[in-house]
């Protein structure tokens, strides 16, 4: 299975990479930003601008990972955040591929401002304490801390 990692640089890499031995038998890849510790993953990946709050480096990414994931055509994506998440899950869910967004472990108590959005488009939304089930709603699930 071929599986693209949206995460930004830090701790949401940082949660990503504690996931990898679950990808270990997959075709996996990275879409992340251009960083000091990005530049550093022997990962494959694509790297993009980082969006931060800026309205027109969210849609600059939009088009650039349309065109990532036109390109490699992956059979899931999962994403730990941050705002990278937002035009990777969205544009996998208008190519049809499924997705996983995991709201970050340090969110105990409150919604995120990239989970607020993505609880709507992510295929399987899962949080990593039991409170934020109700904070978020039905679709969230606990199924343990992941990390």
């Amino acid at each position: 299975m071929k599986v693209a990692l949206a995460t930004s640089p830090g701790g949401h890499l940082t949660e990503m990479l504690l996931l990898m031995e679950t990808f270990k038998n997959h075709n996996v890849f990275f879409i992340t930003y251009k960083n000091p510790t990005t530049n550093k993953l022997k990962y494959r990946k694509y790297q993009t601008e980082n969006i931060g709050t800026n309205v027109w480096k969210m849609i600059k990414a939009f088009f650039h990972i349309f065109k990532i994931l036109r390109k490699e055509k992956p059979d899931l994506i999962v994403s730990t955040g941050a705002e990278i998440a937002i035009p990777s899950i969205i544009i996998a869910k208008l190519l049809r591929i499924k997705t996983i967004y995991i709201e970050s472990w340090c969110r105990v108590k409150t919604r995120s401002g990239t989970g607020r959005i993505l609880y709507y488009f992510s295929d399987l939304f899962l949080v990593q304490w039991p409170g934020l089930i109700k904070t978020y709603g039905k679709k969230a699930m606990y199924k343990g801390a992941v990390i």
